[in-house]
């Protein structure tokens, strides 16, 4: 009679976690066609690539990039905040799941390229806060707030920069030969973008993943396991093969007029920013974020007004309020299954 409720109380956290992992990789697919545009819409807009071809690769590569390191899946995972063990553990990152995609869904229908990494961590802090959990603020400011402010000015003035230095080394080229050429490089630029893509995105799925295995006891020490890599690699990629038209169109055209060489200077810029902070320092940082400003940069280098500010207003503020949308969306999202468990 001791043993009944302990065995349904296991069945149902069982059943829960399944559950849970099955709307993180419905996460993960909504990320990749979220945020498919961040490798393809340079390279598309300039009608370097064609589009199926584009996300045909950028699947692909997303795949590849996300499964050769986890550093940026234990940021997330352990340095956001503390979760008990147990059924409630779960509720936790349920919530903070069900907060991210809630924003990412608002943002993908308005056509703004917001951030999944920043609605995942508003979602835990979210979480974290209705829950009374520990929420690691100092490790929140270094490793979330810090580079969201740093890494999207790294990227439009890195973006500025390589435009210039195109510009100036190809200044006695014809356009019509300069242009041809670079659309032959956006292949590769367009394959380094999606491959950066992966370092990122893909590992914050990861990273909630393991959190919600240790919090259901499952795992004893927080790490990534291969399947867990592996499914959620496979995700991401399906989801950038769904593509994410409305988005696309923001960043291919709406932000500023794109040629080839721009297109390549912004995929460039964008791939080196996302690259180092995977693998230098682990940071999650923001795809979107980045791509976008470094489209901006490129802009830029023609000349200030070629950047049509006011979307890029638009873009700003779905930025500033990811984190706490999410946030919200996930406090409510507590609130009710808390209720209902």
């Amino acid at each position: 009679m001791l043993v009944r409720p302990a065995c349904h109380a296991s069945r149902v956290q069982t059943a829960g976690l399944v559950l849970f992992i099955a709307v993180a990789l419905g996460f993960d697919f909504t990320n990749g066609f979220h945020d498919a545009a961040n490798a393809v819409a340079a390279a598309i807009a300039t009608r370097s690539i064609r589009p199926a071809t584009a996300l045909g690769m950028a699947a692909g590569l997303n795949v590849l990039g996300a499964v050769v390191s986890t550093k940026v899946a234990a940021t997330v995972g352990e340095g956001i905040i503390a979760t008990e063990v147990g059924t409630h553990g779960l509720v936790i990152v349920f919530s903070a799941l069900l907060g991210a995609i809630a924003w990412n869904l608002i943002t993908w229908w308005f056509g703004l390229p917001s951030s999944s990494t920043h609605a995942l961590i508003g979602g835990l802090v979210g979480a974290g806060l209705a829950s009374s959990s520990t929420v690691h603020w100092s490790s929140l400011i270094d490793k979330v707030v810090v580079p969201m402010v740093l890494s999207p000015v790294v990227g439009f003035a890195l973006g500025f920069l390589l435009m210039i230095a195109i510009l100036w080394l190809f200044r006695r080229s014809r356009p019509t030969k300069v242009n041809m050429g670079f659309r032959r490089a956006a292949v590769v630029s367009t394959a380094a973008s999606a491959f950066s893509h992966g370092t990122q995105d893909a590992q914050k799925t990861m990273g909630i993943i393991a959190l919600a295995l240790v919090a259901t006891g499952r795992q004893t020490t927080f790490h990534v396991p291969m399947w867990v890599i592996i499914s959620a690699a496979a995700a991401m990629g399906l989801g950038t093969l769904a593509g994410g038209w409305r988005v696309i169109r923001t960043l291919g055209s709406r932000i500023t007029p794109l040629d080839p060489p721009r297109a390549f200077a912004a995929q460039t810029a964008a791939s080196a920013v996302l690259l180092s902070s995977a693998y230098l320092y682990a940071l999650p940082v923001s795809s979107t974020h980045i791509m976008t400003t470094s489209i901006m940069g490129v802009g830029a280098s023609r000349r200030m007004s070629a950047v049509r500010w006011s979307v890029a207003q638009r873009v700003a503020a779905a930025w500033l309020m990811t984190i706490p949308g999410a946030a919200i969306s996930a406090w409510l999202s507590y609130v009710v299954i808390h209720a209902l468990v």
